[in-house]
């Protein structure tokens, strides 16, 4: 082939399918499993205190470090199998190694993660389990370690991968504070087959938790939805009823949307996380491809009885604040168009009062237009009297009469004299 340049995230990319492959375990095994996650901003939090805190358990056992931003590690400690994983909100160990305890989920086990470093840990337990594998024997065998490990009314068990294996837990935390599964592989079921069932049923109740936490924020937010929302049903009838002035009403509505739009805000990364945990769940739970063991309820018909309610709750809830936040945006949008309706109507009244004010105006500037010719032709008088007097004795006229022969003439002039000045203003 000619030389051709790779683009230069081709190799990373390729190499990423094959980055988390399925653990190879042993018929019979015993697996510890554990998740941490961070109680707040986990999707930000500082990665390097994860990959610090592994490698404080990796320097114990003296194994080599994973490489510097690794987001997946497996190393041998001891007769322990190690798999580190990093996700987006936690991280995850699993510990196998092969043959199981005298004593069924012996809490001994567990301390394979020594205690001081677990209080260490940077983060909060978001789960943790215990699950053996085990030969699956006879029927009445399985049964047997059933009724002694499990809680009946809880326990879901199935037949998987066409019936190569019966898998079985009751979603329990026992008294040392763990989940219990078990895995009974037949005797040609392979390890990569064992590995994969493991790893999905540790997906399961992993997903399963962080789903959980979706609920736990949809039931914590539903006492405030509905204050708020029979308190938006307050004001749309005081809307209607025109009870309260309209500024004051949309003030209010204004405090009630932005309290519901902080409240979506701050769940909307939780219900969408929660979807798409439920929906991992359900795919993972899928390709267990079940089959009924015993008239025993299986994981899909456990999930629907125990879980799907739940997850139903968390989109109901997120399905209500959307529609409480749209009534509200709706709501505002109508108290807007009555506040600009009244406002409009005041500016109408005010340019009415203007109008009667400006004709009242002129009005009074045309009586003090008659009065102002009075006062000018007055003193026109005044002065053409003044000027003319001389004349008086000529004519033969006394000042009376000079004067009164004067006035019409002045005044018509004046007025002549302002109208004129008037039209010109115009």
């Amino acid at each position: 082939m000619p030389p051709i340049q790779d683009h230069p995230l081709r190799y990373q990319l390729a190499n990423e399918l094959h980055a988390r492959p399925f653990p190879t375990m042993s018929n019979p095994s015993t697996v510890i499993y554990l998740a941490i996650k961070q109680p707040q901003e986990a999707v930000h939090r500082d990665r390097s205190r994860d990959l610090a805190h592994l490698i404080e358990l990796l320097d114990r056992h003296g194994v080599p470090h994973p490489k510097p931003g690794a987001t997946h590690h497996s190393a041998q400690l001891g007769r322990h199998t190690l798999k580190w994983e990093q996700h987006t909100e936690f991280v995850s160990y699993t510990l196998y190694f092969d043959g199981i305890s005298e004593r069924p989920y012996d809490p001994a086990d567990f301390d394979v993660f020594p205690s001081d470093w677990l209080s260490e840990a940077p983060g909060q337990r978001i789960t943790s389990l215990m699950l053996r594998v085990l030969p699956r024997g006879e029927v009445a065998d399985v049964r047997r370690a059933l009724t002694d490990w499990f809680v009946p009314e809880s326990l879901a068990v199935a037949r998987v991968l066409d019936d190569s294996c019966v898998v079985a837990g009751d979603f329990r935390i026992d008294p040392a504070g763990h989940m219990r599964f078990a895995v009974f592989p037949n005797t040609e079921t392979g390890a990569q087959r064992i590995g994969r069932v493991v790893q999905r049923l540790c997906e399961i109740e992993t997903y399963r938790a962080m789903s959980m936490l979706g609920f736990s924020r949809a039931r914590g937010l539903s006492p405030t939805i509905g204050a708020l929302d029979t308190h938006l049903s307050e004001m749309m009838v005081e809307m209607t009823g025109d009870r309260m002035p309209a500024e004051q009403t949309l003030s209010q509505l204004l405090i009630v949307s932005a309290e519901l739009e902080a409240m979506a805000a701050q769940a909307a990364f939780r219900f969408g996380a929660t979807g798409a945990y439920d929906a991992l769940v359900n795919q993972r739970i899928a390709l267990l491809r079940e089959a009924r063991f015993e008239g025993y309820q299986t994981f899909a018909e456990f999930m629907l009885r125990r879980f799907e309610p739940a997850m139903r709750t968390v989109k109901s809830t997120e399905g209500r604040l959307a529609t409480l936040a749209d009534r509200a945006r709706r709501a505002g949008e109508l108290l807007r168009t009555r506040v600009d309706v009244e406002r409009s109507a005041q500016n109408q009244a005010l340019l009415e009062s203007m109008d009667r004010r400006a004709d009242m105006a002129l009005r009074l500037q045309h009586t003090v237009e008659g009065l102002s010719v009075v006062a000018i032709s007055y003193y026109a008088v005044s002065l053409a009297s003044y000027a003319l007097y001389p004349l008086a004795a000529v004519l033969g006229l006394s000042k009376g009469m000079m004067t009164a022969a004067l006035t019409l003439p002045v005044v018509l002039m004046v007025w002549l004299a302002v109208r004129q000045i008037r039209k010109r203003l115009h």
